[in-house]
């Protein structure tokens, strides 16, 4: 993954993210590693780190000399240094936890909410951040984030069906989260965060074009290209489970017919009437079909398919033995597979959820005085923010 920062002017608080990011994904490093990475001169480094150093963010270490003159001091995350609010809301409950700077969780928890309304879920938000925080008292809390499903600002989609939060329609979420909690909050679609985690901490840190397909109570998937998620003009890129693929299928909430989402998903599990194993066999084509829709449009290096559902049940769908359909990936110079099944679960979102507080709280977005204008504009919720 390619990490650039930049000699810009108003670029320094870009700059201490990647410089951040650069210590997390590659420590111990050294200043000059890092510059030479990051494309920054060592003195821009050393400011920034030197600046991360005063906050505890992250950690100065020395060898011991083995031969003449001092060796040159490493870095790395300081774990302890600061801790985010992870926060996931279903059609089936609240999964929350306490992550690290690091990404470790270090403890989380779920409750029982089905289609639960946003008051409801706003007060098991707030009880629920003073139980995670009891794990580290006197820890510095950097702020929550929050993911649940897309897509945002689409009227005949958005918060519509059994796949998303039926009655959410215009909460204005970040307000709500911040008030809830008394912390800074930021908010992203369930898929996007899901994203973010694999390439933060799993198996996307080693990949820089992939495309990441979140199986949850829905299907949505988010490109990531040179490190960075493709979000689309309105941040709803990837709402891969809306596409049409069966004629004169079944309907949809969205108003469409033969959704795929409507056959491959959580949901439509839940819906099926037969045992699991003949569920895996009827939909394997129909996923065989949307790995090949994927890979023909955005030729990523591979598939990284993860979410909600449970690993073995992934790793059935995407049976290596089960042939795929000819496309741009079959390639015989291919050094991965075309498909990945992704260990993380719920926990990538969370995970997820927590890196945008640190993305935010770290590095604002340029152009962030200008978002709520532009949020209005596009119809999205009040205050959006997403991650870098």
């Amino acid at each position: 993954m390619a990490l650039r920062g930049t000699n810009q002017e108003f670029g320094r608080p870009y700059n201490r993210r990647i410089v951040l990011e650069s210590i997390r994904l590659h420590g111990p490093v050294t200043r000059g590693e890092i510059a030479r990475r990051v494309g920054l001169t060592v003195q821009t480094v050393s400011t920034i780190v030197r600046e991360l150093e005063e906050n505890d963010y992250v950690l100065s270490l020395r060898a011991e000399p083995k031969k003449r003159g001092l060796p040159p001091a490493t870095l790395r995350i300081n774990p302890e240094g600061g801790y985010a609010v992870g926060i996931h809301i279903t059609p089936m409950g609240v999964d929350a936890a306490l992550v690290n700077l690091s990404g470790d969780v270090v403890t989380s928890l779920h409750r029982e909410a089905p289609n639960a309304t946003p008051d409801h879920a706003f007060d098991l938000i707030g009880a629920l951040v003073p139980e995670l925080t009891r794990q580290r008292p006197g820890g510095r809390i950097l702020g929550i984030g929050l993911a649940l499903p897309g897509p945002f600002g689409v009227e005949s989609m958005s918060f519509v069906g059994p796949t998303t939060m039926a009655g959410w329609k215009d909460v204005a979420l970040r307000e709500r989260l911040a008030a809830s909690t008394g912390l800074p909050a930021f908010f992203e679609t369930d898929m996007a965060a899901a994203a973010l985690g694999e390439r933060l901490y799993g198996l996307g840190a080693g990949f820089s074009e992939y495309y990441y397909l979140y199986f949850g109570v829905g299907l949505g998937g988010t490109m990531v290209h040179d490190g960075a998620m493709l979000r689309g003009a309105w941040g709803n890129a990837g709402e891969i489970g809306h596409i049409p693929v069966v004629r004169n299928g079944e309907p949809c909430p969205c108003g469409n017919r033969g959704c795929l989402e409507r056959y491959l998903s959580l949901e439509a599990l839940r819906r099926w009437t037969r045992s699991e194993a003949e569920w895996v066999d009827e939909v394997r084509p129909i996923f065989r079909e949307a790995i090949a829709v994927i890979e023909n449009l955005f030729d990523p290096e591979t598939v990284i398919l993860g979410g909600l559902a449970p690993v073995d049940l992934l790793e059935r769908l995407a049976d290596p033995a089960a042939r795929l359909p000819n496309t741009v990936a079959a390639r015989r110079d291919r050094t991965a597979p075309r498909v990945m099944v992704a260990q993380g679960g719920q926990h990538s979102v969370l995970r997820g959820a927590a890196a945008l507080v640190v993305s935010g709280v770290l590095s604002p977005r340029f152009g962030q005085m200008f978002s709520t204008e532009r949020d209005r504009e596009r119809g999205l919720p009040h205050g959006k923010g997403m991650a870098a």
